[in-house]
């Protein structure tokens, strides 16, 4: 598994494509937890837990699932924790699940990339 994380409008998809050409990258907001299991690469991980937690599911084991049927997969995420803290509940649930998924995924990940201007920066870098 690998991630790529780093703040909205970083370049992180251009970094994933460029880096690998041959994989093809779904957006989190339009697949089903089946697909997400079965794809090689998400664009827009952030954007998956968000429209689970919308639809009212429960994402809290979702990292366990990942690492167990798809651990091969390529993650792209939005690092949704930094600014201001939300105001609304929800905003601030979704944003720890956030944290929380993406954190449990960084551990097992054998590489994960930190963006910023398009720059990435490997921040962890082990193989498994």
């Amino acid at each position: 598994m690998e991630m790529i994380i780093g703040g909205a409008f970083q370049g992180k998809g251009a970094l994933a494509r460029k880096l690998y050409p041959e994989i093809t990258f779904l957006e989190g907001d339009r697949v089903s937890e089946e697909e997400l299991l079965q794809a090689q690469g998400i664009c827009g991980f952030h954007a998956f837990i968000r429209k689970e937690m919308k639809a009212g599911k429960d994402v809290s084991l979702l990292a366990e699932r990942i690492i167990e049927k798809n651990p091969g997969i390529i993650l792209i995420s939005d690092e949704i924790g930094y600014g201001v803290v939300p105001i609304d509940a929800f905003d601030r649930a979704y944003r720890e699940a956030v944290g929380r998924v993406c954190t449990k995924l960084a551990a097992f990940s054998s590489k994960v990339t930190r963006v910023a201007l398009g720059i990435g920066t490997v921040i962890k870098d082990e193989v498994k």
